[in-house]
């Protein structure tokens, strides 16, 4: 029972980090039909962001050397910058094109951010040591939690409130929720397209700078395909509770992220190497059961 209740803590934030991502990836396909899968990028340089650019192993620190409330705060406005960068540079101007030229766009600015980390940083991968108070593990009724893991899932939830509370009880928010609903239709009623999907970018922004910074505490590494499986794993989050569903998203990424190390921890041990492949064939029977998504009722998406 006391190595359950272990796992499931694992599994519970596990889970937090890929209900971030999958929810910066519905806020921005809510209102730009978009999959945007540069977010993996955003999180890959929200990391970077911690070092000064150098192409050795060694890495010399950067925003990594503030304390940590100005750190955190140099990380977040990076990504958010780089986000709404690539919002007004790369999909702007094809917002009124196919969802087929703006995926290609998506795939464009990924490999394009890829090769800026490979110019500055080189393609090893990098030691680096932050938030060294987190590693620690504290006891609370005989099992022990990694701080960091605290960190994640209370990070998880003060993110998770703040954003329905902006959506709900602010006008922006019930700007971005009434775009997500039927763009057309809100930009007939006055409401600002620019700026709600500027907003939408501007959000998945924060959340990859933060996720960067939980994910660079938890690994104390740099890799330049960091974020890669992190979103992979938050698109299918996304699929399976419902794309263009924000609540299906979030437990959809609880979903996986559970799934994931529950099957770590009692798969057979010669079974474990192939831990993905059970988690995307179980993602495959869920759609062929609910092709529409797990919170989605009715054939249609539900939307916050």
């Amino acid at each position: 029972m006391l190595y359950f209740a272990q796992v499931s803590i694992d599994a519970v934030a596990l889970g937090s980090l890929y209900a971030l991502v999958a929810l910066a990836i519905g806020l921005v396909f809510g209102v730009m039909r978009l999959i945007n899968f540069a977010q993996a990028d955003y999180i890959t340089i929200g990391a970077y962001s911690l070092v000064v650019p150098s192409t050795s192993a060694v890495p010399i620190l950067m925003f990594g050397a503030l304390h940590w409330v100005p750190m955190i705060f140099a990380v977040i406005l990076t990504v958010m910058v780089l986000a709404l960068l690539t919002e007004r540079l790369a999909f702007r101007p094809l917002r009124n094109t196919d969802t087929t030229t703006l995926l290609i766009s998506s795939f464009a600015v990924s490999y394009f951010l890829q090769s800026l980390i490979l110019m500055l940083h080189g393609g090893r991968p990098k030691t680096i040591s932050i938030g060294e108070g987190l590693t620690g593990a504290v006891q609370v009724f005989g099992l022990r939690i990694p701080g960091i893991q605290l960190l994640t899932m209370a990070v998880a939830v003060v993110l998770l409130v703040t954003l329905v509370l902006f959506l709900k009880k602010t006008s922006l928010g019930i700007q971005l929720r009434a775009a997500s609903e039927n763009f057309s239709m809100a930009r007939l009623l006055g409401v600002p397209a620019n700026l709600v999907i500027a907003i939408a970018f501007a959000i998945s922004g924060i959340l990859a700078g933060t996720i960067s910074m939980l994910f660079v505490i938890q690994t104390g590494s740099l890799d330049i395909r960091m974020g890669l499986m992190p979103t992979v794993y938050a698109f299918f989050a996304t699929v399976i509770g419902g794309i263009g569903s924000l609540p299906g998203a979030v437990l959809g990424g609880y979903i996986v992220g559970i799934l994931s190390v529950l099957l770590q921890a009692y798969l057979p041990e010669e079974a474990r190497p192939f831990r993905d492949a059970v988690v995307f064939a179980i993602v495959i029977l869920i759609l062929l059961v609910r092709p529409q998504g797990l919170f989605v009722t009715g054939g249609a998406k539900e939307r916050v």
